[in-house]
């Protein structure tokens, strides 16, 4: 049997969720997963093939055992000690900021000073920031999220399937936003915009008047729960729902399993390491993972270019977009099931050990 290493000691659970997901019960490949304390008490999986690591850690674990394949789940600091992973071992990375991995050295140390300045110094100092083209250089693969970001120098990595696929029996129009509610990545502006839009169109005599509520589906904090709280008090005929402290797994599976669509607001530009990404062009947004896994059709801005059947784009009277896709159905069983998915991944991951 194959073995694997999958290693999230950084940022992305979620993502490392999926794929033990998917993986569950597969016959093919034993899998051991090398989290951090912070990633591990944030997925649901505790048996014995699941171990707490960190980057003083990881190198004598890996040597432990003889892998066919290391996948390194998030590549964001930590660039010495994956430099040496990706030396040594057939390794696979994850991409998650194309042009990040593109961007010079003499880039990458400039951009040091535009921002975060002493946790940037301590990538470069203690980490060795400047080893980040090494290891995309050195690594047999990088892969991506998102079939739209496939291309020669990345293969697709499909661990997303629809795990719930019920429609919910809502007596009132839920439309669930998911992600933290910030500025930097979601056009929360223009939502506030639309809502109050949807609210004054109540005080219309012809109107159609449609029962919904929003759920803001991530933590709010400065400037944007300010604006909710203020949004809130301003409303009579639309419910909003939001958060202020971290929303817990359980409680965010339970909203969108009850979300009779998904608004999407995201922008078309945002940044990383002060370089700018591009959603759906180098960049993937995490709403397509959940549109997935919970079966539920999403609408995104007009701007974000998508071939999935599944993202539909912003119609100029949401309300009514809205209220028509409630009874829309969509087959995500059709391509989505667990099984077609797996069998996917067990291929590529084949592919990965053997060339």
């Amino acid at each position: 049997m194959k073995k694997i290493a999958y290693i999230e000691i950084d940022t992305h659970a979620e993502i490392a969720q999926s794929f033990m997901d998917v993986m569950n019960g597969t016959g093919s490949f034993s899998i051991d997963y090398f989290f951090s304390k912070r990633v591990k008490d944030q997925v649901a999986e505790n048996g014995e093939n699941v171990f707490i690591s960190d980057s003083s850690m990881i190198l004598d674990q890996l040597m432990l055992k003889r892998y066919d394949l290391i996948i390194i789940g998030t590549v964001h600091r930590y660039f010495n000690t994956f430099s040496t992973i990706a030396e040594k071992y057939n390794t696979a990375v994850i991409v998650h900021n194309i042009n990040f991995i593109r961007t010079s050295n003499f880039s990458r140390f400039k951009s040091i000073f535009k921002k975060d300045r002493i946790y940037r110094l301590k990538l470069l100092w203690k980490e060795g920031l400047l080893d980040a083209s090494k290891i995309y250089r050195k690594a047999r693969k990088l892969l991506v999220l998102d079939e739209a970001l496939i291309s020669e120098n990345f293969n697709f990595l499909p661990i997303f399937y629809t795990k719930y696929s019920e429609k919910p029996q809502n007596e009132i129009l839920t439309v669930v936003i998911p992600g933290g509610v910030s500025q930097k990545r979601r056009d929360y502006k223009k939502v506030f915009l639309e809502i109050k839009k949807i609210e004054d169109l109540h005080h219309h005599p012809d109107f159609k008047k449609v029962p919904i509520q929003f759920v803001f589906l991530g933590k709010a904090d400065h400037a944007e729960l300010k604006q909710l709280a203020d949004l809130e008090h301003s409303l009579q005929h639309v419910n909003i729902t939001y958060f202020s402290e971290r929303v817990s797994s359980e409680n965010f599976e339970n909203w969108m399993k009850k979300a009779d669509i998904l608004w999407c607001p995201i922008q078309q530009e945002t940044e990383f390491f002060s370089q700018k990404e591009i959603y759906g062009k180098t960049k993937m947004t995490g709403n397509i993972g959940d549109s997935i896994k919970f079966g539920k059709l999403a609408v995104f801005p007009q701007n974000y270019q998508s071939a999935l059947d599944f993202i539909l784009p912003e119609q100029s009277d949401l309300i009514q977009q809205f209220d028509e896709l409630k009874n829309l159905k969509f087959d995500f069983q059709k391509d989505y099931n667990k099984k077609t998915v797996r069998q996917k991944l067990e291929n590529l991951l084949n592919s990965l050990i053997t060339t």
